[in-house]
């Protein structure tokens, strides 16, 4: 069965059709198992693991996976897979074509199945046992040390006779011990003794098979996808496989859809989806993410996504089969974390200036005294604002407002008027300084008068102009005619 299935048939009971009771439960175990690897059991979940914990006092048929020969098959696939040497494994085409590929898929589909199988037998175990020690529930929590202690207790009356060195801690062994011999329980018939060591022996033997299909799958990513297992490791990276269907497929994929790859669709279930995370796929759960901070997850979830499929592009080519590539871009991951956890800069105190120095001196010069002059207090101001002592002030309205006019108009002598700095004047070139220069003579008045006339009524007439006119023409007149300075006075008419 694809795991891509298992989200559709999440509590199967609830909205999946039960017309198949067998199927839909495979598909819960299968579910629970997906969101065990993922770390999001939640309330539903639970409610789940106890309803197919209980739906039988037989431990046989609780644990399907567990005495299957599907999974005793698998086991001996992988053992003869294993004692091949190295150079047999050498796959040359396809990475789909390739059987050790194909019993990796297999092998991770039956890894999520017993993840799931676990929890319902741990159930099992725990609703049986509490019989005879309902506290040691609530002391040990780990699966694989509950059932050993079970089967170290077994149905003793004295529990501090039990052998419970090397299986719980120290300071757990003592609290169980201490609490064992207060128990509220009773001891168990011979036939809830076998149900609970037959229960104990399953979890144990469901353990050990999970472990050596993940070391299974652990060795043989290498050689399938080198690359995409030196980024986020070989167990995500044979789960990313298994979502997308083949290597080659999940080199089609984008690199925002990979974020979501093996993300549980719990929300099949009608329950609240308050606690689920926002693209929260197997890549979220990798080393390389989960080791950040929870405020940085999301934006390396966006880069080692992207780097994923980049590599997984180059391992569905056969390319860089050492997986340096891989390697290249784990490292440009790392020193992008480091790069976000770093400390920000400290910004640096600026020390407060030695006591007793004078003001800084600025520069002058030109401009500075230019830019200063408009600012100037004159002396005209300088008298405005004085007093002089015992004697009234005259004052001025100036904008319907009343100001003293100071001893301004008291002092004796002339106030010095502002002098002119001729260094400081604009240059002007000497082709233009005629244009500078006050007009003279009798023009410069710019005296007019407005006279009527018949012919072209008013008229703009200069009078200056109009006499120095006649004056020529009546020193023309005194002057002979043909002199030589008698200018040209127009045609004589004719008689």
């Amino acid at each position: 069965m694809d795991v891509v299935a298992h989200s559709n048939s999440v509590l199967g009971d609830n909205n999946g059709d039960d017309s198949n009771p067998l199927r839909n439960i495979s598909a819960d175990v299968a579910a629970l198992g997906e969101a065990s690897n993922g770390g999001g059991i939640g309330e539903e979940h639970e409610a789940l693991i106890i309803r197919l914990a209980s739906r039988s006092a037989d431990i046989r048929s609780i644990a399907e996976v567990c005495h299957s020969s599907e999974l005793h098959s698998l086991l001996v696939s992988i053992s003869e897979s294993q004692a091949m040497p190295e150079h047999v494994l050498e796959f040359v085409g396809l990475v789909e074509d390739n059987p050790d590929y194909r019993l990796v898929v297999q092998a991770n589909e039956m890894s999520m199945r017993i993840a799931g199988e676990i929890l319902i037998v741990h159930r099992f175990l725990l609703d049986h046992y509490k019989t005879r020690f309902p506290e040691l529930e609530t002391l040990v929590r780990n699966p694989v040390e509950y059932a050993r202690a079970v089967k170290a207790i077994g149905s003793l009356a004295d529990i501090t006779k039990a052998k419970l060195e090397g299986i719980l801690p120290n300071a757990t062994r003592m609290v169980v011990i201490v609490t064992g011999s207060t128990t509220t329980g009773r001891v168990l018939t011979s036939e809830e003794l076998l149900r609970v060591e037959d229960a104990s022996s399953c979890l144990l033997e469901l353990v050990d098979a999970k472990s050596k299909i993940v070391d299974f799958i652990e060795s043989r990513m290498p050689l399938i996808a080198p690359n995409l297992t030196e980024v986020v490791g070989s167990s995500t990276a044979a789960k990313l496989i298994v979502e997308a269907g083949s290597l080659t497929a999940l080199s089609k994929i984008p690199s925002c859809n990979i974020q979501v790859l093996g993300k549980s669709q719990h929300t099949a279930t009608g329950l609240s989806s308050l606690s689920i995370k926002k693209h929260a796929g197997a890549v979220y759960y990798s080393d390389v993410v989960s080791g950040v901070p929870e405020d940085f997850r999301q934006k390396m979830l966006r880069k080692v996504s992207a780097k994923c499929a980049l590599a997984a592009r180059v391992d569905s080519q056969n390319g860089a089969p050492d997986g340096a590539m891989g390697r290249k871009f784990r490292e440009e991951l790392d020193a992008q974390v480091e790069k976000l956890l770093e400390a920000a800069p400290i910004n640096a105190i600026k020390p407060l200036p030695v006591p007793g120095e004078g003001p800084k001196r600025r520069r002058g010069g030109r401009k500075a005294r230019k830019a200063r002059e408009p600012y100037m207090v004159t002396e005209l101001q300088k008298q405005r604002d004085r007093l002089q002592f015992g004697k009234f002030q005259d004052e001025v309205i100036v904008m319907d407002e009343m100001q003293g006019l100071g001893m301004m108009g008291q002092s004796v002598g002339h106030i010095r008027a502002t002098q002119m700095n001729n260094k400081a004047k604009a240059k002007v070139a000497k082709k233009y300084e005629k244009y500078m220069k006050a007009p003279t003579g009798p023009a410069a008045s710019g005296i007019a008068t407005i006279a009527f006339t018949p012919v072209q009524g008013f008229e703009l007439i200069n009078p200056q102009a109009d006499d120095l006119h006649r004056k020529k023409r009546a020193k023309v007149e005194q002057d002979k005619y043909f002199a030589s300075s008698t200018p040209f006075l127009g045609k004589r008419d004719a008689p």
